[in-house]
């Protein structure tokens, strides 16, 4: 059976679903389309990634409209809340901490951190560690929106109902997936960079 066939049968399958869903997806449009056109191809891999890469564009749409309704911010400035919450007390973290945590560029982070200060959401205050530097700290009412946001996705994402129909290890092990393919690609990412950075230095070294 084609993969296709066999996520689709064992979706169909899963703890709680007293009905299967009929719904024709697009990534099952898309798994059956490529299937056609190259029939007996390891496709698993180019799957995984419009699959994963799909369902993270519908998740941060949803979080994003989410965010806007009830706290006049982006996502993206509520990811920054987030980042600073899980740093514990006293939630501050150095600019340079934050675009790498978020991977974004250091231009975005200070976009975001100037909004965020105009909201109340954050401040700065002197770095005491780095002369010249600051720190980005979380304000009484950024930890309120924060603690109401970890609550929300908790409780009412989009990913809530479907991972309802899954057991305890089925989801525990969709953790574990997460965490093996980021693991070994930011790890990828990282090592590309210390390679480039060898790279331009090697080539601004004086040659003798």
């Amino acid at each position: 059976m084609p993969i296709s066939g066999r996520v689709i049968a064992g979706s169909n399958m899963a703890k709680g679903r007293s009905v299967p869903i009929t719904v024709t997806t697009h990534f099952e449009e898309v798994m059956s389309s490529w299937e056609r056109e190259l029939p007996g191809e390891e496709l698993s891999g180019m799957l995984l990634t419009i699959g994963l890469t799909r369902l993270g564009r519908l998740m941060d749409a949803e979080y994003d409209l989410w965010c806007r309704r009830h706290f006049d911010i982006s996502g993206a400035e509520l990811r920054v809340i987030l980042a600073l919450r899980r740093a514990g007390r006293p939630y501050a973290r150095r600019p340079t901490d934050l675009f790498r945590a978020l991977s974004i560029t250091s231009g975005a982070i200070t976009k975001q951190v100037d909004r965020l200060v105009e909201k109340e959401l954050v401040v700065r205050s002197p770095d005491a560690l780095h002369a010249g530097g600051f720190l980005v700290n979380l304000t009484q009412k950024g930890l309120k929106i924060s603690n109401q946001a970890v609550r929300w996705l908790s409780e009412q994402s989009i990913l809530n109902e479907p991972l309802a129909e899954l057991s305890e290890a089925e989801r525990e092990s969709g953790i574990a997936f997460c965490y093996h393919l980021l693991r070994r690609v930011e790890a990828g990412r990282k090592g590309a960079v210390s390679a480039r950075a060898g790279r331009k230095a090697a080539r601004a070294a004086p040659h003798s």
